[in-house]
């Protein structure tokens, strides 16, 4: 197992019920831009979703006429998937090794995940089971930090998360055979209440691993801010920049 995947299995198949409780969606304006407007001439859209987590991509990309199959290194993860979409087939495996045959998909995702992924090798087995045409489709749900008070929350937590880290570098690096297409950012607002932003900061990795005592210091200054924020409905509205990129096969 490669290190990012035992890490990955530590830090969250443990909480894999709150991470699908409490983790962002996808809005179904990402999906619709990102998948071909037309279905295959052979019938349905077949979409790999991998590092799947929960399926909360999942969720956005599954509609008539869309086959998913949602690979993920954490069998757990993929238990609290299954249970909410029994009909989705679900696999076991990585981005760098995929357990399909060659040209089998017309698209696959990465929802939240590819920042974990060797970009040679998975560029390459991503390529591999694509069909002539197919698209890679990677997208990120960032808070947005342009609002005040999550400029606050991410002060609290004084850690940048590997995906921010990759965006502000200029974005993730896909190499050959795959090839850029396209890029579009998504602004859409997350409506919660105090004790969801608490859960929700306890689903980072970086908090999940700090020592109890700094785990709770964050995780009180984080309900502090919450209820100092929040609206006279006792709700928040998180603002998150949803980044999506389009990468086609030759």
């Amino acid at each position: 197992m490669a290190a990012w995947t035992a890490a990955r299995a530590r830090n969250f198949g443990s909480i894999a019920e709150l991470y699908e409780r409490v983790r962002p969606g996808y809005p179904a304006e990402a999906v619709d831009w990102f998948l071909p407007a037309t279905a295959p001439a052979s019938g349905g859209l077949r979409i790999a979703d991998v590092g799947t987590g929960t399926g909360k991509l999942t969720d956005a990309l599954l509609a008539p006429g869309r086959e998913v199959t949602a690979v993920d290194p954490d069998p757990g993860m993929l238990a609290v998937l299954s249970a909410k979409h029994p009909e989705v087939t679900t696999v076991t495996g990585t981005a760098e090794q995929l357990p399909f045959d060659d040209a089998t998909f017309d698209a696959v995702t990465f929802g939240q995940s590819w920042h974990w992924v060797d970009p040679p090798r998975g560029s390459t087995e991503v390529a591999r089971i694509l069909r002539p045409g197919g698209v890679l489709g990677l997208f990120w749900n960032i808070r947005d930090a342009r609002e005040p008070w999550v400029a606050e929350l991410a002060g609290i937590l004084g850690h940048q998360s590997a995906d921010e880290l990759m965006l502000e570098a200029g974005g993730p690096v896909v190499t050959e055979p795959l090839e850029f297409d396209a890029m579009r950012e998504f602004q859409w607002i997350s409506t919660i209440d105090v004790a969801t932003l608490v859960d929700l900061a306890a689903t980072h990795g970086f908090v999940i691993t700090a020592s109890e005592a700094d785990r709770r210091k964050m995780l009180d200054a984080v309900a502090a801010l919450g209820e100092r924020v929040a609206g006279a409905d006792g709700m928040l509205r998180l603002p998150y920049r949803l980044y999506a990129y389009r990468f086609r096969a030759a």
